[in-house]
């Protein structure tokens, strides 16, 4: 678990303005929305916690990130004010949200109370 690299994290949804514009986040299932920024070093950490999570929730959570910078219509929309900040979806609606990093121990408490 040390890759940071975001076109690695396995099972990942990533997602634009435009699919949140088409109703990504309105799927029927969870969603967990990891938003992130290259430059942000607590999102770096949080990186491979994105792929744990896509695939040992993968028949309950679908995991998505949204990278901040190019994206600021839907970083506005969610209100999100600091990095990363973790929002859970339910069938569209926002049911939790976690900013900044965690451990992969309280990240499995954050959506295992959500589920």
């Amino acid at each position: 678990m040390t890759d940071s690299n975001p076109s690695s994290w396995s099972g990942v949804l990533d997602i634009t303005d435009k699919d949140v514009a088409e109703g990504v986040l309105n799927q029927p299932d969870v969603l967990l929305l990891d938003v992130w920024a290259s430059w942000c070093g607590p999102c770096r950490l949080m990186a491979p916690l994105m792929g744990w999570a896509a695939t040992n929730y993968a028949e309950t959570l679908q995991v998505a990130k949204l990278e901040a910078d190019p994206n600021p219509l839907t970083v506005r929309s969610l209100d999100v004010q600091g990095l990363p900040t973790l929002i859970l979806f339910r069938r569209g609606e926002e049911v939790a949200r976690h900013e900044g990093a965690i451990p992969q121990s309280q990240l499995q408490q954050f959506i295992a109370a959500h589920l």
